[in-house]
């Protein structure tokens, strides 16, 4: 089975504290990409980049600051839409997950936010826990902070045998 990885399209990094345009040109192709998993029965799993109260005082926090993700916030919602009904929602607290392994992947594809920070961290750990799987992104499926930084992603996922499509 294929498996769909949709991470962090959170309103925040859409439209919201931390958004760009390029992450709002993706929202119509990343829905697409869902509705075709969904067709052909394939598993899809949600990504929420999730903080709290006192987020400025965390180490992320330190280095990025900038509120946003707060749980139970609009800005932490997944855009309308997107998620549907039965789909797996996975708040993580960090970058990437690191629960990945409890997984029995057989093929991931990954697409969401932002390129250069979760979707790679993502990525990278998935990579390194089943090196014998397909693991593949979609680029136009993802925006990074900003196009240099989303290409140089991009260009590293290819170095550790990620797919880019």
């Amino acid at each position: 089975m294929k498996t769909l990885i949709v991470i962090d399209m959170q309103n925040d990094f859409i439209d919201g504290s931390l958004g760009t345009k390029e992450a709002v040109a993706i929202v119509d192709r990343v829905r697409e990409k869902i509705g075709e998993y969904r067709r052909n029965g394939d598993e899809v799993i949600f990504t929420r980049d999730t903080h709290y109260d006192g987020y400025l005082e965390t180490n992320e926090g330190k280095h990025l600051p900038v509120v946003h993700c707060i749980e139970e916030t609009p800005g932490w919602e997944i855009r309308d839409g997107l998620w549907f009904e039965g789909a797996e929602i996975i708040n993580k607290p960090s970058f990437g997950y690191t629960g990945w392994g409890e997984y029995a992947f057989e093929e991931v594809e990954l697409i969401g936010l932002c390129t250069d920070i979760c979707v790679v961290s993502n990525a990278l750990i998935i990579k390194a826990l089943f090196p014998e799987i397909r693991v593949s992104v979609d680029s136009s499926c993802c925006a990074g902070v900003t196009p240099e930084s989303h290409e140089a992603a991009l260009t590293t996922m290819r170095m550790c045998q990620v797919e880019v499509i």
